[in-house]
């Protein structure tokens, strides 16, 4: 363990509560010593560190080799931190951005203003999920990858490919053709696009919902199967040879999901990192939005791939 901090397991599984231990800064965390816990823990929660929207985005750039944004959120600090609320119902299980092949290593929270009551973030090992899962259900998403297919809007597809681009066109300029391009980078066998005649765009993307992380190959169940849309168009998802997922086996992963879930209770100050390509995330419903203030960024981390 790092001078200045105390660890200490946080809720049933793997995670880790780190405490700092008196006016410690988020600087003094190393970056080889992050990835290292993140590897055992998927998922550190940072407590004590009193830190500020710069001091949090200092510490995404110091560990991450670059960082992604998502086009329907609001920055707040730079392009790196976005305002994570939206709406306040629960918010299902899922890997962020998992519904697209941009899907980031890294998920990171920064909560500068908890709620009084409830609303906390859940988070989910998919390691724990896929060894709970009957043989069964493991042979069905062992046999085929799963498709999620959905519309995006011209404006959201608009700011995505310039971002993209590092901002080499303008939005304005930028054609259906440049992120078809883009996607050609992930193989026509994962990605499809199509445009619409409204300006929108279709896409069609395939991966698995069993797959190795970015620190081994044991295999993690982190998929958006029971995720969210309040950002985008609710997608259809189904196995890869069209064939819809079985409400029998929706609801034994909505039951071995809800008991594995912990609960991150949030305070004032608190950061958590999260292996996104390992531990999936949701929202319990927030009952104090007025209080509640929460930033994201999404970060990769190439060196460790």
């Amino acid at each position: 363990m790092q001078q200045g901090f105390e660890s200490s397991r946080h809720g049933s599984g793997a995670g880790t509560l780190v405490t700092a231990k008196g006016d410690q800064p988020l600087s003094t965390l190393e970056r080889a010593w992050v990835l290292d816990e993140l590897a055992r823990s998927g998922y550190l929660l940072l407590r004590g560190f009193a830190p500020s929207i710069e001091q949090f985005s200092e510490l995404v750039q110091s560990v991450c080799t670059r960082t992604t944004l998502d086009p329907a959120r609001e920055f707040s600090e730079g392009k790196t931190v976005q305002k994570v609320d939206l709406g306040t119902d629960a918010v299902g299980l899922h890997v962020e951005h998992g519904t697209n092949p941009l899907t980031p290593d890294l998920t990171w929270f920064m909560c500068e203003s908890a709620a009084r009551l409830g609303s906390q973030t859940t988070v989910c090992d998919g390691y724990r999920v896929w060894e709970q899962l009957t043989e069964q259900t493991k042979q069905r998403f062992l046999e085929q990858d799963i498709v999620y297919s959905r519309n995006i809007s011209e404006e959201a597809w608009r700011a995505l490919t310039s971002s993209l681009l590092d901002g080499a066109k303008r939005n304005d300029e930028i054609t259906v053709d440049d992120l078809i391009g883009l996607a050609k980078l992930f193989g026509e066998d994962k990605l499809q696009i199509r445009a619409n005649d409204d300006g929108s765009i279709h896409y069609v993307y395939k991966v698995p919902a069993a797959h190795p992380t970015l620190f081994g190959d044991r295999l993690s169940f982190a998929n958006s199967i029971l995720g969210p849309s309040y950002h985008y168009e609710k997608p259809r998802i189904t196995f890869a040879n069209d064939e819809e997922i079985p409400q029998e086996v929706i609801a034994e992963i909505e039951k071995v999901t809800a008991d594995l879930t912990e609960d991150l209770d949030w305070q004032d100050g608190d950061v958590a990192i999260v292996d996104n390509t390992r531990v999936m995330h949701g929202r319990r419903a927030i009952q104090d939005a007025g209080r509640r203030k929460i930033y994201v960024a999404l970060g990769y981390v190439d060196d460790r791939r």
